[in-house]
């Protein structure tokens, strides 16, 4: 069974939805069924538009830290899985939106960043990049993805704050377009996603591409090494004791 959901709407309007419970972590499994999914929605012409979200409380709540530790292969073959994701997912050469109507937590922050659009629900709930405080690394295509939609001043204050914003912040700090009530979050998803679907597809897919060129291009030209060091920031002693303290935290 799939982890990412796939329902079709009116107008061409494609509506993926992560779909792991209890909080749709991501996991090899949740990557390589998002990049089937966006390579389907690419290569569908009967798709005009998608939309990304979250089943139950979350979008996402970023790695699952539940994971045993994995050996270098491993490690390697998770890192590769994120990058292919998360490229599909920016390069998707059709309208992408988010629909942040919950949790928005680390790398399923990222997930919304990497849309072209995005609207929240004005909610309770908590939105922001913790990876520093847990002793994660930036992939590179994570970080090429938060400096192509944020400033730097929010950027900086995002992944160097490391703090969990409630959403009422969203707007502020650039991770939303609009801020909506649960009772016009979805239609007004699904009306902005069927308008920019009507789009011609060869001029927004030009359009986008040239957007987005310079970040694609830096995540393509990391090498294996750079990779292997980011992915070694994990392992370090202080890095391993801040996730078993988050640990504790999610199993209490």
């Amino acid at each position: 069974m799939s982890t990412v959901r796939i329902e079709d709407h009116d107008a061409g309007v494609r509506l993926l939805t992560l779909d792991r419970p209890p909080a749709n972590a991501i996991d090899e499994e949740l990557l390589a069924d998002l990049a089937a999914a966006c390579t389907a929605a690419k290569h569908d012409d009967a798709v005009r538009a998608v939309v990304l979200t979250g089943a139950g409380r979350f979008l996402s709540a970023g790695f699952d830290l539940r994971v045993e530790r994995r050996e270098d292969a491993d490690a390697d073959r998770l890192a590769e899985l994120y990058r292919d994701a998360h490229l599909a997912l920016l390069e998707l050469p059709k309208p992408t939106l988010a629909m942040v109507h919950g949790h928005a937590i680390a790398g399923g922050l990222v997930l919304a960043l990497a849309c072209d659009y995005r609207l929240g629900l004005d909610g309770d709930y908590k939105v922001g990049l913790n990876e520093v405080s847990i002793g994660a690394s930036f992939p590179r295509v994570a970080m090429e993805i938060v400096r192509l939609r944020l400033t730097h001043a929010r950027a900086a204050e995002l992944l160097l704050g490391a703090a969990l914003y409630p959403a009422s912040q969203a707007l502020r700090l650039g991770i939303v377009d609009e801020l909506l009530p649960a009772d016009k979050l979805e239609s007004t998803v699904l009306r902005r996603a069927a308008r920019m679907g009507a789009f011609p597809r060869e001029s927004y897919a030009h359009t986008k591409a040239a957007l987005i060129a310079d970040a694609v291009r830096h995540v393509r030209a990391e090498t294996p090494e750079e990779a292997r060091a980011a992915t070694a920031v994990w392992t370090t002693e202080e890095s391993r004791a801040a996730r078993a303290v988050q640990r504790k935290k999610l199993e209490g």
